[in-house]
């Protein structure tokens, strides 16, 4: 399990990182609008901005998200529980925690 552990490490330090970058870039989008025209509806970059600012929102939700995932999955494997499924109590495939190594459901159930 301690390569399981490295991993999710990993994903959580990649994640971090990764929310950073996503944070600066959100930081700098806003930024940029304030400095360009308020009219949205006759700025032809008003819709431009608001949508760049709608994408890295999105992506940053997506990654708080992910984060939680490992979050929990590291706290399965504490608590000695990861690799079980959350639903059926059946162990979960190998492959399927090498794809998705925060997976909470066998692929039975989460089908």
């Amino acid at each position: 399990m301690d390569g399981v552990r490295g991993r999710l490490e990993t994903e959580s330090q990649q994640a971090h990182r990764r929310l950073a970058s996503l944070t600066r870039d959100f930081d700098r989008v806003v930024a940029g609008s304030r400095d360009a025209n308020g009219d949205d509806e006759h700025d032809p970059e008003g819709a431009t901005i608001a949508f760049e600012r709608s994408q890295v929102g999105a992506l940053i939700r997506q990654t708080e998200h992910h984060l939680g995932e490992v979050d929990a999955a590291l706290a399965r494997l504490d608590a000695g529980t990861y690799g079980t499924c959350e639903r059926c109590g059946a162990s979960i495939d190998q492959g399927r925690l090498e794809a998705r190594p925060v997976a909470r459901t066998c692929i039975r159930c989460a089908a």
